[in-house]
């Protein structure tokens, strides 16, 4: 089996190409992301392999069909940048439904320890032996109340590691798990009553823009917003004129609705020419990083193994598990 990789990274190497040659697999590397323009390079092989900030929309699945493409591999969970109706008869699409919900959930707390207690600011303002911690106050998080928003794998680690806190936690999911040590509450309400709220929702019609201008307003005063799922689940502009009326203690961001391009790569020689991701970076209670909440070994080794599981499936002929269709 002949698969493309686009949008590769050293460390996709490390994993990827060991785990190939056990399956017999010709991989091709390439770093451009999989796009209209880019398309044409899969000519020749069997699958493809995207990750978040690639994009298949209908026309190209069109083309990928015409050029003998069996199947697209996402080597991550979520694939709202795949056009899943259009792949219906032509493209089986497969997923990495669960790799480790420990290191986004591990991440997601990273970034409220850090907003919350200034570690990113107190580093680089001792680096300059500047010992003042003026400025640096946080709050205790033991007692305070947790808003999760989604439950499945990463939200039930977020909820584990409140726990750890000895936090009370509200939860929202349209299918609520009954097993969870949560008390379930309508959006409206975990909104009203959450210190912190973090998100761990897929992204859909549904979701996108689920934190707004209207839902920030039913936010408490000084709460904590984190997201490490995607960017499209806040609606930037409203999130700004939140920090703005200093709505939020402290916002930590691991994903950005525009991050496509910018994302995963240098720009640090470089005029940022998005206003708005420039506007988030001067708030000095906002953290942004670059959609690395996934980013540990064991992640790494999870996604590599089930990705070529999932193209082994394909070759095959056998069940495939982790297809997503579209319903």
């Amino acid at each position: 089996m002949r698969i493309l990789f686009y949008g590769t990274k050293p460390y996709d190497k490390i994993w990827f190409e060991p785990m190939a040659k056990d399956y017999g697999y010709e991989i091709t590397f390439v770093e451009s992301a999989c796009t209209k323009n880019t398309l044409k390079l899969a000519d020749g092989y069997d699958a493809i392999c995207i990750f978040v900030n690639d994009y298949v929309n209908d026309k190209m699945v069109d083309k990928l069909y015409e050029m003998g493409v069996k199947a697209i591999l996402l080597r991550c969970a979520g694939y709202n940048n795949v056009d899943i109706a259009a792949c219906e008869g032509k493209l089986v699409v497969l997923r990495v439904p669960s790799y480790s919900p420990e290191a986004v959930a591990e991440f997601a707390m990273a970034l409220l320890l850090t907003v919350n207690r200034y570690t990113h600011r107190a580093y680089a303002r001792t680096r300059d032996f500047n010992m003042s911690i003026n400025g640096f106050m946080g709050c205790d998080l033991f007692g305070k109340v947790a808003g999760v928003i989604g439950t499945g794998k990463i939200g039930q680690a977020m909820i584990r590691i409140f726990q750890g806190f000895s936090m009370r936690i509200v939860a929202y999911d349209p299918y609520p798990n009954p097993d969870l040590p949560v008390e379930y509450l309508p959006l409206e309400e975990v909104l009203k009553q959450a210190d912190i709220v973090t998100l761990h929702c897929p992204l859909t019609e549904e979701t996108r823009y689920l934190i707004n201008k209207d839902t920030i307003a039913m936010m408490k005063q000084g709460a904590y917003l984190i997201n490490t799922s995607r960017g499209d689940l806040i609606d930037t502009e409203a999130l700004i004129e939140g920090l703005l009326e200093r709505k939020f203690s402290g916002v930590g961001l691991d994903v950005y609705e525009e991050e496509e391009g910018i994302f995963y790569e240098d720009h640090s020689n470089d005029i940022m020419p998005d206003r708005t991701l420039a506007r988030l970076t001067t708030f000095p209670n906002v953290i942004v990083t670059s959609h690395m909440g996934f980013f540990t070994k064991e992640a790494m080794q999870a996604i590599a193994s089930v990705t070529l599981e999932n193209a082994h499936a394909v070759e095959n002929g056998l069940p495939l598990k982790n297809q997503v269709t579209h319903t």
